[in-house]
């Protein structure tokens, strides 16, 4: 007897990870799994030599400075991907809760899908260029 169908991509996914305690326990890291690790790795620490870069530590100082907000729901790995708002909400806020908890502003509110919605149908023309000069402005915060 062969596996359910819904079966084969979860078990694909436990296959890849290779360690037991790396396996998704709820549906927004099982989210971040299907649609961010590949490029950003299971830990959130990116691939420098590719440009991809890293979450801890650094993802949630964008939500400090004017325009990190909509750049984190802006760049087209969260804006193109087939995420539901609502999902893609949920992923936003499991990423920064589990890569960048201490480096959240005071007072932080989670992302809802409401709020994504236009952001994501108006990403910058030059997404290097934004992110550049948040990263200069995250830098005078420190």
């Amino acid at each position: 007897m062969g596996l359910p169908v819904f079966a084969a991509p979860v078990l694909a996914v436990a296959l890849v990870m290779g360690s037991p305690g790396a396996a998704a326990t709820e549906p927004r890291q099982f989210d971040y799994m299907l649609n961010c690790q590949g490029c950003h790795l299971p830990d959130g620490s990116g691939n420098p030599a590719r440009q991809v870069p890293a979450f801890p530590g650094q993802l949630g100082k964008f939500l400090g400075v004017p325009g990190g907000r909509e750049y984190l729901v802006q760049v087209p790995g969260s804006a193109l991907s087939g995420l539901s708002d609502e999902a893609l909400a949920d992923v936003l806020n499991w990423m920064l809760e589990t890569f960048s908890a201490a480096e959240l502003p005071t007072g932080f509110t989670p992302y809802t899908g409401a709020e994504l919605h236009a952001w994501r149908q108006s990403p910058p023309a030059d997404v290097e260029r934004v992110r550049r000069e948040l990263l200069e402005r995250i830098a005078r915060q420190e």
